[in-house]
């Protein structure tokens, strides 16, 4: 299956933002380095590999690893940059980037659910949002967080009206998948960024 360079580079940008999201959930908690590199790699991958054990096929950082240096790699960055955080820039912070992550990793899964023609049309939307919830479930419990899907903050509900929007265009205006992943993608993050600054 090969890769665009940019699918491939926005990949990798949602895989070091829910990375990030995870060093900055245990940052005040005195965990070491190691325990922070765990929680980091299986909150960037968590949501894929959750995705890939249910379509059945090979689990996509299998054969690339480059998925967990990125998330190592950015995990260790902001491990060392976050002490000229304040709490405050660190809880906007994290909601900004779990939602670049989650509109990032929901609609290339949508898509991917969608070439393998996996039971369509229902299960592009249910793996799109499993993709980008998961790690981020599997995040807030390692960390004892308060899950952000319980909270009150729009958190599934973006991410299920794009992947529905994103399913409609592959049905019915396949020639248009690249815009209108842009365009999902941009409408996942505008609204969680909406929910979250009001």
């Amino acid at each position: 299956m090969h890769h665009h360079w940019l699918e491939l580079a926005l990949e990798f940008v949602g895989t070091a933002a829910f990375a990030v999201t995870a060093v900055l959930a245990v940052t005040p908690r005195g965990i070491d380095i190691f325990g922070i590199a765990v929680i980091a790699v299986i909150t960037a991958i968590g949501g894929g590999t959750i995705r890939d054990l249910i379509l059945g096929v090979p689990v996509f950082w299998s054969s690339d690893l480059s998925y967990i240096w990125v998330a190592l790699a950015a995990g260790m960055i902001v491990f060392v940059a976050q002490r000229q955080f304040t709490r405050s820039m660190i809880h906007r912070l994290m909601l900004h980037l779990d939602g670049v992550g989650a509109a990032l990793f929901s609609v290339h899964a949508t898509h991917k659910v969608w070439d393998l023609g996996f039971g369509l049309p229902l299960a592009p939307v249910m793996l799109g949002i499993v993709t980008g919830i998961g790690g981020g479930l599997m995040r807030d419990m390692l960390t004892g967080r308060p899950t952000l899907l319980m909270s009150r903050e729009l958190y599934a509900i973006p991410i299920m009206l794009g992947c529905i929007f994103y399913v409609l265009v592959l049905s019915f205006f396949p020639a248009y998948d690249k815009p209108a992943a842009i365009c999902c993608i941009v409408f996942i993050f505008g609204l969680r960024s909406a929910a979250i600054i009001w």
